[in-house]
């Protein structure tokens, strides 16, 4: 489980115009995407005009080439300010890293220059939130081209992506327990078969995808038949858990700064002391402030781990998301308290913000799974079951 560390910043760092972005086009945008379910195109739209989507991307085919402690810093202050658009871009990295390792040429180039969205398709109704194990068929075909079978439950950014990286059971029986594939938006049998009108994240266009008789180029395959689960916890997982704490990291960042702010500038006509006047309210704060510090450190530890390759880097990136998930709905409750009947209203954010940290919790891997996890490295146990595998 490894991952790239930064390569030396140019002149041209797409990363310099992430906040001239989010001030002109992310925050704008943020309480019409959440109000509306909308996708946010314009802000994806300006990220990949600007570079933003081919950060991660090998220089070798035109593209940044940073490594995740960078990509991590761009998913935490997009979700600050706007999680639908975090989360997108956080699924298009995910994706991208499958891609970069085994995917075709043209299609990392297109990514590099901000031309192509692409994002994960793994979880499926039959196995839930379960995405090691796929229910999804393919099945050769007479013609060198494979067909593609399934019923995904949640698929970001379903019918704005330009490509799937797609999970199923493996061609032949006995080659493992999961292929991936590079399935083209436009593939005939390919189809979104619902709308999201969710709690949280609602403009991320997270939608049930079917295939129906898809077919795909056997050329499509990421990586060996069979082999799909190993990429995936190779490739996938390290980049989808870090990014996920960033996500959490950034609504918890700003929920408390913006509770911050609150207390301060609102006063008591009565007495004209300020919220912040209270010592229990500050305690309140103080609480919240310690708990995203120590998230922020973790996280940071943890990229150090992958990028030095220390022993414990697995267990980390593991634990990692568990921590997140807990912490930022924790802080974002703590926040709604602290601003009480303000906090209901749209003005401030926190309400959004609140909402859309519900989502780390239930994401695959879940946090209940996660804690079996880190409880099966703790004890020299394998990740998953053999029958899983």
């Amino acid at each position: 489980m490894t991952t790239s560390v930064d390569n030396a910043q140019t002149a041209t760092d797409p990363t310099d115009t992430l906040g001239t972005l989010i001030d002109n086009v992310i925050r704008p945008q943020a309480p019409i995407v959440d109000r509306d379910g909308a996708f946010p195109r314009p802000g994806v739209d300006a990220l990949a005009a600007a570079g933003l989507l081919g950060l991660a991307s090998s220089t070798e085919v035109g593209g940044a080439g940073h490594g995740m402690r960078a990509v991590a810093e761009v998913i935490e202050r997009l979700a600050a300010e706007c999680g639908s658009t975090a989360m997108v871009v956080l699924m298009h990295y995910a994706a991208t890293a499958v891609i970069e390792a085994h995917g075709p040429r043209d299609v990392r180039a297109a990514i590099a220059a901000g031309d192509h969205l692409t994002t994960l398709a793994f979880s499926e109704y039959g196995s839930r939130s379960h995405f090691w194990s796929p229910t999804g068929t393919a099945t050769a075909t007479d013609d060198d081209t494979v067909r593609l079978d399934a019923r995904k439950s949640w698929v970001t950014s379903a019918g704005e992506a330009n490509s799937y990286v797609w999970s199923s059971l493996p061609l032949t029986r006995d080659a493992g327990p999961m292929t991936l594939w590079l399935v083209p938006a436009d593939s005939a049998g390919l189809t979104v078969t619902g709308d999201f009108d969710g709690l949280g994240l609602r403009g991320n266009g997270s939608r049930p995808m079917t295939a129906d008789g898809l077919r795909v180029p056997a050329a499509a395959r990421l990586a060996a038949d069979g082999a799909g689960l190993d990429t995936a916890l190779g490739a996938v997982l390290p980049w989808f858990l870090v990014l996920n704490a960033a996500f959490c990291l950034g609504l918890a960042d700003s929920a408390v700064a913006e509770a911050g702010r609150h207390l301060t500038r609102t006063t008591l006509a009565h007495t004209g002391a300020a919220l912040r006047d209270a010592p229990v309210t500050r305690r309140d704060l103080a609480r919240l402030m310690i708990r995203t510090d120590a998230l922020r450190a973790f996280l940071g530890d943890t990229l150090t781990a992958l990028e030095t390759g220390r022993d414990d880097a697995m267990l980390r990136v593991l634990q990692v998301k568990a921590l997140a998930g807990e912490t930022v709905a924790d802080v974002t409750d703590g926040a709604m308290q602290l601003c009480g009947g303000s906090a209901f209203r749209k003005e401030l954010g926190l309400e959004r913000r609140f909402r859309d940290a519900r989502a780390a919790r239930v994401m695959a891997p879940t946090t209940d799974a996660l804690h079996d996890f880190v409880g099966r490295v703790a004890t020299g146990l394998p990740l998953l079951d053999e029958a899983n595998r």
